[in-house]
């Protein structure tokens, strides 16, 4: 492991592959790397040759400059990687496992880890609990758009695959672990979807579809998917979904034209604070758009999950409130409909395991639904700029070569 490259954000709307140095197990400086974390000493560690690593929507939105995310921030949450290295404290983690990284980085040990809140680890993050690989504010650990990436805590956080041979053959479903299907199965699972659920999901990118797939799973009699993108209306109807174009309107004539009633029994935003309005108003960005449908189109009772991403820091928010993370939501209309929330960060690993054995048991085809692309490193520019544009696929990195399906 002579030499490590790796994507990098270089300010709105460029990203480059640029040399870095070989991963450590100790955290070093560097960009967005919070005072307090550098110089820590990773001895419970693993440095992975990355197999598969995705690009996210979340990535999205700090390369358009949406967040405050530093110039040079190795970019990179969804990991699928081979394990070379172990620190002298691991014990159960071997070279040579492949393995599946969940985005949340947790130490397994903090009263949050104990009680299964990954999400919001208390010990890795001197700033607030949680952190991800090479994301804005997340502590600074980098991220994995890259050839080589460091682990922290790696026995905890490492989902080994059973086996080898199955695994490279799965890669492309197994490399949907890291992230998107189990945030996209949260979102599922904390809006209450159930067998004969009628669920209506918000945004068709790759997370919204995942958790449309998931509701199918969970056994959904209707699974119906909003958005104001053709293409990726197309791809929900790929697999079963019925589709809302929110470019035409509200979605509640829409929703009574499939369902007969204008509601559903539990609802999903995964499109977060970048939404934009409905009908006449689409091309205008009005973040609390779609949280203040969502308050309407649910049935009294019900539930939303909430796994889009909502920041505290938005130096293009479309006013003083939005730039700060605060919105303008009806919450009388959820308070009244005794509605009940759930956002945050998925705790990837309460799903992970479960996922896995969905996929390796041919129960889910998530790489399907979400119209998986693989393109080497040297093309991630291209893969942002086109998911960038709202083409219906998932970009899906391969930066040695391992999966003979680099486009």
């Amino acid at each position: 492991m002579a030499d490590n490259r790796g994507v990098t954000y270089q300010g709105p709307g460029k990203v480059e592959v640029t040399d870095l140095d070989p991963p450590a197990l100790e955290l070093r400086d560097g960009p967005g790397v919070n005072p307090a974390n550098v110089g820590r000493k990773v001895p419970h560690g693993a440095i992975l040759k990355v197999l598969t690593t995705n690009i996210c929507g979340s990535d999205q939105h700090m390369v358009r400059g949406r967040t405050t995310a530093p110039l040079g921030l190795v970019l990179g949450h969804e990991i699928l990687g081979e394990v070379i290295e172990t620190g002298p404290d691991v014990e159960f983690i071997h070279t040579g496992d492949i393995c599946s990284v969940p985005f949340n980085i947790a130490c397994g040990r903090c009263r949050n880890c104990k009680e299964g809140k990954t999400g919001i680890c208390l010990n890795v993050n001197p700033d607030r609990p949680g952190s991800a690989y090479g994301y804005v504010d997340m502590g600074g650990w980098v991220g994995g758009q890259t050839e080589y990436v460091m682990v922290p805590y790696a026995d905890w956080n490492l989902l080994v695959f059973p086996d080898r041979d199955e695994a490279m053959e799965k890669i492309l479903d197994l490399t949907m672990l890291s992230d998107i299907f189990p945030t996209g199965y949260h979102g599922a699972v904390t809006a209450g979807v159930t067998t004969g659920s009628t669920v209506y999901v918000a945004g068709a990118g790759p997370v919204g579809l995942a958790a449309a797939v998931s509701a199918n799973l969970l056994g959904a009699a209707v699974v119906i998917v909003a958005d104001l993108n053709a293409d990726r209306l197309a791809q929900a109807r790929s697999f079963g979904c019925e589709t809302v174009d929110i470019s035409a309107g509200s979605p509640q004539e829409q929703i009574e034209q499939i369902l007969g009633v204008p509601e559903v029994d539990a609802a999903v935003d995964a499109v977060g604070f970048e939404a934009h309005g409905h009908g006449s108003n689409s091309a205008t960005e009005a973040p609390a758009t779609v949280l203040n449908s969502l308050m309407e189109i649910t049935a009294a009772g019900g539930a939303i999950g909430i796994p889009g991403l909502y920041v505290t820091g938005d130096p293009c928010g479309v006013d003083e409130a939005a730039k700060v993370g605060s919105l303008s939501l009806s919450l009388g209309t959820g308070w009244a409909k005794s509605l009940s929330f759930t956002t945050g960060p998925c705790p990837v690993m309460r799903y992970n395991r479960r996922l896995m054995q969905a996929i390796l048991h041919d129960r889910v085809h998530i790489a399907d639904a979400v119209n998986a692309e693989v393109i080497s490193l040297d093309d991630a520019p291209r893969g942002y700029a086109e998911f960038d544009s709202g083409v219906a696929k998932k970009y899906v990195i391969d930066p040695h070569g391992v999966t003979g399906k680099v486009a």
